[in-house]
């Protein structure tokens, strides 16, 4: 039986994969640095200090690992404020979640665009738990952000369902042991094999009913 939800939120909640690609490409290229093809899906669900080296070490950027993660945050920050881009039915799967199941997010995303995107939603309260991927040991696709949000909503991992996009997010909830629900992202499709982790594999987030996880139980 399901006890709880836990979303993703890059991907599932807001339509802003290309614009982390954007920032750290433009990080990229004031170092003078060439962005590589691989680079863009190597990133996705890594955690804030993860892809902060990644972008020192291995594209080169010269600042320090923390002045770059500056960087990135402040540009995906002002473009937040200027322009939120939620997905379609992405309020109203939450309204509608939060009336029948305690709802966590468990993002990659830094803590404050996190908190920033849900304060600009509207959609703040209706969260028990909110953790960022910084905040533990490792990003995706290790389990550790999902476990640590089902710690927080104190139920076991086994008894949540958790709403994810993309390869390393997949994988990482169901190595937590939650029941996955996908949504693909059309921008940057999840692979054949993380895609099949899933019980179930909708289309929009707003088909992530209170039914549809009863129904998983």
């Amino acid at each position: 039986m399901i006890e709880a939800v836990v979303f993703d939120m890059d991907g599932v909640l807001i339509d802003s994969e290309e614009r982390w690609d954007a920032a750290r490409r433009d990080v990229v290229a004031a170092a003078g640095r060439p962005f590589p093809d691989e680079a863009t899906r190597a990133m996705q669900g890594m955690s804030a200090p993860e892809w902060e080296r990644y972008l020192h070490d291995e594209l080169g950027v010269p600042d320090p690992p923390g002045q770059i993660g500056r960087s990135v945050v402040e540009a995906m920050t002002a473009g937040y404020h200027d322009s939120l881009p939620l997905l379609p039915g992405a309020v109203e799967a939450v309204t509608a979640l939060a009336q029948a199941y305690p709802l966590a997010v468990a993002s990659s995303a830094n803590r404050s665009l996190i908190d920033l995107v849900l304060e600009l939603a509207g959609i703040a309260s209706s969260f028990d738990a909110v953790v960022s991927s910084e905040e533990v040991d490792r990003g995706k696709p290790a389990p550790d952000v999902y476990l640590e949000a089902a710690t927080r909503l104190c139920i076991d991992a086994q008894a949540c369902a958790a709403v994810e996009d993309s390869s390393n997010g997949l994988r990482s909830a169901h190595a937590a042991r939650m029941t996955v629900i996908a949504v693909p992202n059309a921008a940057y499709p999840p692979a054949d094999d993380a895609l099949a982790l899933a019980a179930v594999t909708v289309q929009r987030v707003d088909a992530v009913t209170p039914e549809l996880v009863a129904g998983l139980g």
